[in-house]
C-alpha cells in the first residue's frame, strides 16, 4: 500500500497515474482509518490492483468538484459516509445539530441531506 489515497489531480500525477480505474465519494472527510468505511473499500481496490482516488466531501452546490479527479476507467463508487447524512443532520427530535463529528473543526454544511442521492445527481450531470 502506498501513502494516502489521491484526492487531486496533482497527487495522481505524483503516483504517475493518469487516470482512476474506481473515484470514490464521500460525505466524510477523508481519513485513511479501518473505522471509516471509504479507507477499508478503497484500500482492499488499491491490494487488488486497482488505481482508486478520494474525493471527500464535494462541493455538491455545482459539478466542479466531481469532474476534478476525471471520469474513472470504471466506475464511481458513493457513500453518504460513516453516517447517514439525514442522521448525521438531525437529531432524534428533528432538531438541527450543531456539529458534524466527521467534517473537519465539527463544522456543518459540508454535506447534503440525502447525500448518496445528491452525489449520485450530480455524478450523472458530468
Amino acid at each position: 500500500m502506498n501513502n494516502f489515497l489521491p484526492t487531486t489531480k496533482s497527487e495522481m500525477k505524483t503516483r504517475g497515474w493518469d487516470e482512476l480505474d474506481f473515484i470514490l465519494i464521500s460525505g466524510d472527510a477523508y481519513v485513511d482509518h479501518p473505522s471509516f468505511g471509504a479507507a477499508i473499500i478503497s484500500r482492499y481496490l488499491e491490494s487488488r490492483g486497482y488505481r482508486v482516488g478520494i474525493l471527500p466531501q464535494p462541493n455538491w452546490k455545482d459539478t466542479r468538484d466531481f469532474q476534478s479527479l476525471g471520469k474513472p476507467r470504471l466506475a464511481f463508487l458513493v457513500a453518504a459516509g460513516n453516517l447517514d447524512s439525514m442522521v448525521n443532520h438531525y437529531t432524534v427530535a428533528k432538531r438541527k445539530r450543531l456539529k458534524d463529528q466527521y467534517s473537519p473543526g465539527g463544522k456543518i454544511g459540508y454535506r447534503p441531506d440525502r447525500a448518496t442521492i445528491v452525489y449520485a445527481q450530480k455524478i450523472r450531470e458530468t
